[in-house]
């Protein structure tokens, strides 16, 4: 099966080739910078250099895939709205419409749960929650309005379509989720936000991988979209306690309340407006540390036959140790 891999060169994306260059599939990366996936290249894997902003090279790059696996995102804590738009709401389009031109079979569209997520606590979320009101970051609206693109394209019936919402993806190689709260702790610059006692579903970047090659491939799938997480409710802050400690690194000691970190954050966003500068901390970023988000797997396990390949305290365990070897 020849595939391609927007986001090729990402920290998902390079875990889902590698996968795929293992099951025999033919891989081609779409990506910018091809320092980082030499060994994919290696493998067979085929690079395409392209920016998910040109919109003929994305659709270009469609021509003769079998499965598009959409893993290219701006996905970033802080940035301009034309730049979330251009990536993820432009670029989305780009590949939709490359997918049409050249007759792929089956689109793979990799969201996020954060697109449901309005800012306060949800307990076993199923994939019908409905939509926010007013989303808490622009990642979260490009996203949403990628997945209106998708399904549209599906109600076409033109091309086969999945979405998967994989929630807090980490694993080694990745530099946004657990490399940046071990950063921020370091320089003093992480409190704890809240009471504490939230818990957050994670996802070990294999187990994505799996159910991305799972979604390419199920029937029951078409059309659908699916939460995936490690099937743990993890308590956030004792994640990161533990990770501290494995690190040999100092415990957090100070508390934040959670209206004061809102308070705060909204402040230092409106000091980066003038600014230009990315804030040290959002309300977004408050609202993901400090409140609960836990999530069904049901639907992808009964359509996609989705379980973990990799434990929740295995997955954490390498990701740690690949941070002390200076893994990437």
């Amino acid at each position: 099966m020849e595939t391609l891999v927007t986001g090729g060169t990402g920290f998902l994306g390079r875990h889902l080739a590698r996968r795929l260059l293992a099951q025999g599939h033919g891989v081609r990366l779409l990506g910018r910078n091809f320092a980082g996936v030499q060994d994919l290249i290696a493998a067979g894997a085929t690079p395409i250099a392209a920016d998910l902003r040109d919109a003929k090279a994305v659709i270009t790059a469609c021509k003769g895939a079998a499965v598009v696996f959409h893993a290219g995102a701006l996905s970033e804590p802080w940035g301009k709205r034309r730049d979330f738009f251009a990536v993820n709401v432009a670029g989305t389009q780009a590949v939709v419409a490359g997918c049409k031109m050249y007759g792929v079979q089956r689109l793979v569209y990799v969201s996020s749960p954060s697109v449901v997520f309005d800012g306060t606590d949800q307990i076993d979320a199923p994939e019908n929650v409905a939509y926010p009101r007013r989303f808490a970051s622009d990642y979260s609206l490009t996203k949403k309005l990628g997945e209106d693109l998708v399904n549209a394209t599906w109600r076409e019936g033109k091309i086969e379509t999945v979405i998967l919402r994989p929630k807090a993806i980490f694993g080694p190689g990745d530099r946004a989720l657990l490399p940046r709260l071990i950063t921020a702790a370091q320089q003093r610059r992480l409190p704890l936000i809240g009471d504490g006692r939230n818990c957050v579903d994670l996802t070990y970047v294999d187990n994505v991988a799996h159910a991305l090659c799972l979604a390419a491939t199920a029937p029951a799938a078409n059309g659908h979209t699916y939460t995936i997480t490690n099937a743990a409710h993890p308590r956030l802050w004792e994640v990161i306690g533990d990770a501290l400690a494995a690190l040999d690194l100092p415990p957090i000691r100070r508390r934040i309340p959670l209206g004061a970190a809102l308070a705060l954050a909204g402040a230092l966003e409106a000091g980066a407006q003038i600014s230009g500068k990315e804030p040290t901390l959002t309300r977004y970023t408050v609202a993901i540390l400090a409140r609960t988000q836990t999530y069904t797997i049901q639907a992808a396990q009964r359509d996609l036959g989705y379980a973990p390949v990799v434990a929740l305290a295995d997955g954490i365990a390498r990701t740690l140790a690949a941070m002390q070897e200076g893994s990437t």
